[in-house]
């Protein structure tokens, strides 16, 4: 009697011990992912990071109780950040990369009209929205620390592809571009900069006009010689994008499709309308590329003051050093835009 006892204890022992062991395989180790994808992305944010995490691990894990358990037992606290789960894991695996792994993604951006289309375009990718991102750069403190104005603190942001954490804030952002705004001064690019006598912000906003002018790169230094000539000799810019960058700002609208400047439109008035003042924009009406920034520091060295599109050659431009055979270049010009009848 005493024997079939200890051997039911015995059997009671090593079912209970199945138990415990089995319990513990599923609560650690078993496949817990209810994802059918390769990978998944998830994304833990930065305000109520306790509560939204494990909302979202609940869509993420078959059996959220026993993730709980799991995480329970390891201590573990929901972090912000951007985790990439494989397909399979167990929890174990997902927790260590919750608490280890917060992976960065790559941010690539160019060609934005203005800073709020920027600010729109970050929001997508990372966690910060786009008004704390446009307040960010207006804040009226880093602006005074900078030496910048709402006008062209634009200019900071210099395209190139970064790499950000998902729970990066608009500070922070913010912050990153100024960093990067600054290593983009090498020493070679300080030393153009300076042998022309303008500023950083006065190079980015010649830039931006020289961008819009032509996008073929190729071609980009011979304009930006242009305006550095007339530069030198005190002439406004009279640069047609940035009439047409003061009447989608005045319409609100940068959707705009405006095919050709109209005479009345160079009388507006606004600092940004190159045929009413001198020098610069106060800031640029878009964002130049690597190669729009660079053409204006390396400009070609020429003696053109004028040039106007040639229809025989798209994305080209027909060159002049005086005004009469600018007016004959101008004149096939806009003979060419008659035949097609491109109005605006």
């Amino acid at each position: 009697m005493k024997q079939r006892i200890l051997v039911a204890i015995a059997l009671i022992g090593v079912l209970i011990g199945g138990a415990f062991v089995t319990h513990f395989y599923r609560v650690f180790f078993a496949s817990n992912t209810a994802f059918e994808t390769a990978s998944k992305e998830v994304l833990i944010p930065s305000k109520y990071t306790q509560r939204a995490a494990y909302d979202t691990l609940s869509k993420t894990v078959k059996r959220i109780d026993l993730f709980q358990q799991a995480a329970t037992r390891k201590g573990y606290s929901p972090i912000p950040g951007r985790f990439i789960f494989e397909k399979g894991m167990n929890n174990n695996e997902m927790i260590n990369r919750l608490r280890a792994e917060n992976k960065p993604l790559k941010l690539t951006f160019n060609n934005k009209q203005t800073l709020m289309h920027l600010a729109g375009f970050v929001a997508k990718k990372i966690e910060a929205d786009s008004i704390s991102i446009a307040t960010a750069f207006s804040d009226t403190t880093f602006l005074q620390e900078i030496g910048f104005t709402p006008e062209n603190v634009f200019s900071i942001c210099i395209p190139n592809t970064y790499e950000f954490f998902w729970n990066t804030n608009a500070r922070q952002f913010r912050d990153r571009m100024l960093l990067e705004y600054n290593r983009f001064w090498t020493p070679k690019r300080e030393a153009a900069r300076r042998k022309m006598k303008l500023e950083r912000t006065e190079v980015i906003s010649l830039a931006a006009i020289v961008q819009l002018e032509s996008y073929r790169v190729a071609e980009r230094p011979t304009v930006a010689g242009v305006y550095l000539n007339r530069i030198r000799k005190r002439m406004r810019l009279q640069a047609d994008p940035t009439i047409i960058y003061v009447l989608k700002r005045r319409a609100n609208d940068f959707d705009l499709d405006i095919r050709r400047v109209l005479y009345e439109d160079l009388k507006i008035k606004s600092p940004y309308n190159t045929y009413r003042n001198r020098g610069v924009p106060p800031g640029p009406i878009t964002m130049p590329d690597v190669s729009a920034i660079d053409a204006v520091l390396f400009a070609e060295k020429h003696k053109y003051l004028y040039f106007v599109a040639d229809p025989d050659r798209t994305g080209y431009h027909l060159f002049a050093t005086t005004l009469s055979q600018h007016n004959k270049n101008k004149k096939k010009y806009t003979t060419w835009l008659r035949q097609r009848n491109i109005y605006r």
